[in-house]
């Protein structure tokens, strides 16, 4: 429970596009009551502080699994998965764009996981798609999506025709419309982003929700909110 706009569109997600479990909702009060069996798993929408953040900057959609050590709060459940998801205060409204391509990346990343064994994953950076497969794809960066660093220079030696920066509005036309061979940016980051708060970074396929890449920074007075110029590099260097 929290932003109810926010609950229906998320369970309309689940409804539409989760697959790989039976699934029903629960409200908190049937959380708690489930939480300390391992046979659930649960899946919340959370919020993130780090260190130096003075509050929660990013929300989370996070997969856990029941059990008894649920007790000391859910924190201390194993966690399966957690993929950032937007901003905690004042979302962008393109989380709506991506919710359904978060949901897929979090089915396969949890199959991964339990076939796998969830220490040798690696986390998501190692779970994405290596970029040298993506050599025929395009990749559209959202104009909003890069830092203050992606200079002209950087964007002339490093972007070609299979490599754009175009209007975000533009770059979510193609997200939604699930457009083939083809990959989009999408940063979340808080709202407010002030130095300690973390930005995540991802390239998604658009017509199959594949992960390829995931990254994050600090931001510091430095280095602000986006894709940052050694992002750019090695996603460009890998498809060459």
């Amino acid at each position: 429970p929290g932003n109810t706009f926010l609950d229906g569109t998320f369970q309309d997600a689940v409804v539409s596009g989760w697959r790989v479990s039976p699934y029903e909702f629960c409200t908190m009060e049937e959380f708690e009551g489930l939480k300390g069996s391992d046979q659930y798993y649960f899946i919340l929408l959370t919020q993130g502080q780090f260190k130096k953040e003075a509050e929660p900057g990013i929300q989370f959609i996070t997969l856990v699994k029941g059990g008894p050590e649920a007790k000391d709060g859910i924190e201390s459940m194993l966690e399966v998965a957690t993929l950032p998801f937007a901003a905690a205060d004042s979302p962008s409204g393109r989380e709506l764009v991506y919710l359904p391509a978060l949901l897929d990346i979090m089915q396969n990343y949890a199959i991964a996981s339990i076939e796998k064994d969830f220490s040798v994953l690696g986390g998501l950076s190692s779970f994405a798609t290596n970029m040298s497969k993506a050599k025929k794809m395009d990749v559209i960066f959202a104009d909003e999506d890069l830092s203050e660093e992606i200079t002209d220079e950087i964007i002339e030696s490093c972007f070609n025709d299979k490599t754009k920066v175009m209007d975000i509005d533009d770059v979510d036309t193609l997200a939604e419309e699930n457009t083939p061979e083809t990959l989009v940016s999408y940063v979340i980051a808080p709202a407010d982003a002030a130095p300690g708060s973390f930005c995540y970074k991802l390239l998604i396929d658009t017509y199959n929700h594949e992960l390829y890449y995931f990254r994050k920074h600090r931001i510091s007075k430095k280095t602000g909110a986006g894709f940052l110029a050694e992002d750019i590099k090695r996603i460009t260097a890998s498809r060459k």
